[in-house]
């Protein structure tokens, strides 16, 4: 399998500091070279504890200094060769754990990428999430497939990206179409389109990044994910525990330069895609539109305009399945309990059908009617 060019590096090990977004090199494992590596033997346990462990990925730096990705593994109870890579959203990181738990039982192991500026990945002297481009995170994406496929030895690679990161890994899979790389797509309340009024986000927005095009680090003013994250987090009204310091409950400030990523990167999935790999696209079947907390923000999409994702999600290929879920939240995998359950059925049932493993036999397809006239069976 052909991958980039800009996929040859530095592999880090690291340890998490405690209290500090950042994380510390600790030693220098391998250099990539053109032999075969196998599987890596010395990890570092992940913040989550056994079994996940975690490597760093470190990538060319930028104008704020060194960039980096952490890649998470759970492995499965059992050798495997079909593993899903989890791509996290805007103001998020990979701690869903009972998402890879799930994975882990249906026999697939389990991988998620912090990318760079968010979680694991972000380093005390860079501004959280910002990027200026989605193609930014091209190079972590391909190193961690790459990783999964050629290191680890996995021949079916489901991708599953949620909001901003359903997003991303639409126009990664895209623009990796052909090359074998991406199985098939699972996307969880993507990020298509901004739920703002029309006049906001078409005119004021284009003038407000046309302004700013200069000052790409400037924070707009804008309405927090407050009540989202509210209903996540145990000490609010959710039952879910996680960092505060890589996912705070008001969010991380929006600057100009990643809005204006995230205008570009829409604009060309709504201008239509072709992802060659099988899409499941899943969210809620209605939008909190609120401001002031009550209980239907904790079955409900608090963040995105569902009707958007669902008028989107049939230009990204010839092959895309549509589920929406009654009482979901914006991560439907973070939805009450009879809710989530009912998402992984659905999701089990998709992935039970477009990704078996390889060598199933394919279905056998009885003759049409007229290839029975034209070759009659033997009378008796």
């Amino acid at each position: 399998m052909a991958w980039p060019a800009y996929r040859r590096g530095i592999w880090l090990w690291t340890t998490p500091r405690r209290g500090n977004r950042g994380s510390r090199p600790v030693d220098l494992l391998w250099r990539q070279s053109s032999k075969p590596l196998g599987n890596l033997e010395h990890v570092e346990t992940d913040v989550l504890g056994p079994p996940y462990e975690r490597h760093t990925i470190e990538l060319a730096d930028d104008d704020e200094g060194a960039v980096i990705a952490t890649l998470v593994r759970r492995r499965a109870s059992r050798p495997t060769t079909r593993a899903v890579l989890y791509v996290h959203g805007f103001v998020d990181y990979f701690f869903q754990t009972h998402l890879a738990d799930f994975f882990a039982e249906l026999g697939w192991d389990f991988y998620a990428l912090d990318l760079r500026k968010y979680g694991r990945s972000l380093l005390p002297h860079q501004t959280p999430n910002f990027a200026r481009s989605l193609t930014d995170y091209y190079p972590e994406l391909d190193e961690a497939a790459r990783i999964i496929r050629d290191q680890d030895g996995h021949d079916r690679l489901l991708v599953a990206g949620h909001s901003t990161g359903g997003l991303i890994t639409s126009l990664w899979s895209h623009s990796r179409q052909g090359s074998g790389i991406v199985d098939g797509l699972f996307l969880n309340s993507p990020f298509f389109d901004f739920n703002l009024p029309w006049l906001v986000k078409r005119p004021i927005m284009a003038a407000t990044i046309a302004v700013n095009r200069r000052t790409p680090y400037r924070a707009i003013p804008q309405s927090n994910l407050g009540l989202y994250g509210q209903s996540l987090h145990a000490e609010h009204h959710g039952e879910w525990t996680y960092d505060l310091a890589w996912k705070p409950v008001l969010g991380f400030p929006v600057t100009a330069g990643w809005l204006s990523a995230i205008r570009r990167g829409q604009r060309r999935l709504r201008a239509g895609l072709s992802i060659d790999a099988p899409i499941l696209v899943a969210c809620s079947s209605r939008t909190f539109r609120g401001k002031e907390w009550n209980d239907d923000v904790r079955i409900s999409d608090s963040v995105l305009d569902v009707e958007h994702i669902v008028r989107w999600a049939p230009g990204l290929g010839p092959r895309v399945s549509i589920a929406r879920f009654d009482g979901g939240m914006h991560d439907l995998t973070l939805s009450g309990r009879d809710v989530r359950a009912e998402v992984f059925r659905e999701l089990g049932r998709w992935v039970d059908a477009y990704l078996r493993p390889v060598g199933t036999p394919e279905i056998e397809v009885p003759p049409a009617p007229e290839e029975r006239t034209a070759h009659p069976s033997p009378s008796m």
